[in-house]
């Protein structure tokens, strides 16, 4: 059921004059980010009201002209009015990965201003769909207390049940699928540097830790991820529920460029 709408159209970004095509793909979960998912947050947040601090690390010397400075790295910190919430862009700045992809967004809460540590932190690397991840910090926005949970899990699963994916058929209260089998959803044991501040997410036993969502796409058995997505054990789960169904969605969404892995996959319209 995966095709072209319209396969004559090229997709070669130098066919057209003035500028890449604009395309209405789906499904939206395989159409990556259009290379502009820092611009897409970035704007939701600034309609939000957050405050966004450049950090530029780096040498300057004495009577060094502009273009001469050494940049080393640097990073975005875009922080709520209330100072609860916080989302970095770290694409820039020597990111771990996940997935074996480089972290992009790094979204985090914490209960109170007394403290300077997050309560929990949520990672998504590039080629996660910007309305996704657009859509989650709205809900977290939305939250008067971004650290109480609201809900059980099964609100994650029922959000994108609702937009026709598939229980897992082991673990139907711990995971779903898209109905071709390559973006996945799943309740269990978090990777390594996930922060949370419950604090057996830092136990160094064979104990495992409690469990987190984690997201993400497999073009192919066995082949790279396009994308991926971590939350901590203690995100909530409606707020995890927000991203799912946006993620899920069967929505089209605007692209100009295509992920490789996927392009043959996306239905896909004129825009």
């Amino acid at each position: 059921m995966e095709a072209p709408l319209y396969p004559d159209f090229p997709l070669d970004p130098s066919t057209p004059r003035g500028g890449q095509p604009a395309f209405w793909v789906g499904p939206r979960h395989l159409a990556g980010d259009d290379m502009r998912l820092y611009d897409r947050v970035a704007d939701t947040l600034a309609g939000l009201g957050w405050m966004s601090l450049t950090i530029v690390r780096g040498r300057h010397e004495l009577d060094e002209a502009p273009e001469d400075r050494q940049v080393l790295r640097s990073t975005v910190l875009h922080i709520s009015p209330d100072t609860l919430r916080w989302a970095q862009w770290s694409l820039a700045d020597e990111p771990f990965h996940l997935g074996d992809l480089p972290i992009a967004w790094q979204i985090s809460a914490r209960t109170d201003t007394s403290s300077p540590l997050a309560a929990w932190s949520s990672y998504f690397t590039t080629d996660v769909p910007g309305e996704a991840v657009a859509d989650y910090l709205v809900a977290l926005e939305a939250r008067d207390q971004p650290a109480v949970p609201l809900a059980g899990p099964e609100t994650v699963l029922d959000a994108v049940a609702a937009h026709g994916w598939l229980r897992d058929i082991d673990q139907p209260h711990a995971g779903a699928t898209d109905p071709t089998f390559t973006s996945h959803i799943s309740l269990g044991e978090v990777p390594p540097l996930i922060q949370d501040a419950d604090p057996r997410a830092l136990t160094t036993d064979d104990e495992a830790g409690p469990p987190g969502w984690q997201a993400w796409a497999e073009p192919a058995l066995g082949a790279p991820c396009l994308w991926a997505a971590s939350f901590a054990a203690s995100v909530p789960h409606d707020l995890v529920a927000a991203f799912a169904a946006s993620l899920s969605s069967t929505a089209p969404v605007l692209r100009r460029v295509l992920p490789e892995a996927t392009r043959e996959r996306l239905l896909r319209a004129p825009a």
